[in-house]
């Protein structure tokens, strides 16, 4: 078993430019931890695995698609392969999320 402090995992600025922890990493999932600041928007993009959000502080707005959320804390939001995504802390205050991709792109 391994446990992962999130609070003690150190962020990286990621090619994107936002602040993301990667806490777990291998060949069947990728799991980092973004933190956006208040105003930010990651453009859209898309990538050839599945991806799933999970929200854990703040709220914001996640792109899917022509489909867009208000999402906030517990929410879960899923994006299947190659469709485009974005996330918008477009309700003035900062953002942290999981994002998963499976299987992972490394």
């Amino acid at each position: 078993m391994k446990v992962i402090k999130m609070s003690e995992v150190k962020g990286e600025i990621n090619k994107r430019g936002f602040l993301a922890k990667t806490l777990v990493e291998h060949k069947n999932a990728t799991v980092k931890n973004l933190i956006i600041s208040a105003g930010d928007i990651i453009p859209p993009h898309r990538v050839p695995v599945d991806v799933f959000f999970y929200i854990i502080k703040g709220e914001g707005t996640i792109v899917i698609g022509d489909s867009e959320a208000l999402v906030t804390e517990g929410d879960i939001v899923t994006c299947p392969q190659n469709v485009y995504m974005s996330v918008k802390a477009d309700q003035g205050v900062d953002f942290s999320f999981l994002n998963v991709k499976t299987p992972s792109l490394t």
